[in-house]
């Protein structure tokens, strides 16, 4: 398995993103929609409506890398607020890559939902 974390640091794009976009429009959805440089280093993710896959755009200062990853089996638990950008910790990439929610959710004895 690839460790994007070693890399740099990694941000997810919430939302949903068109998965046709290719280097050049993921690249301009950072810069322009986020005001990041998508040539900083860092790892940016973007997810589509199927939540089953995902593509990680990197640039090494040589050029840009574009990584897909499709699960077989589930779903991702992917932030839904298309205006946001996440940073994440390397154990909250270690968890997305293995296809394991980003916010892990504990139930107390009522039933009731914490983060």
């Amino acid at each position: 398995m690839i460790d994007l974390a070693s890399l740099g640091q990694v941000y997810i794009v919430c939302g949903k993103t068109d998965m046709r976009r290719g280097i050049d429009s993921l690249a301009c959805i950072v810069k322009e929609q986020f005001d990041l440089d998508p040539m900083s280093g860092k790892i940016f993710i973007f997810c589509g409506g199927r939540k089953d896959r995902f593509k990680a755009l990197y640039w090494d200062d040589q050029g840009f890398w574009l990584l897909y990853k499709r699960f077989e089996n589930g779903k991702l638990d992917w932030p839904n607020n298309q205006d946001e950008v996440r940073e994440l910790t390397a154990k909250q990439v270690d968890w997305l890559m293995k296809g394991f929610s980003i916010q892990p959710k504990i139930n107390d004895a009522k039933g009731r939902e914490f983060y």
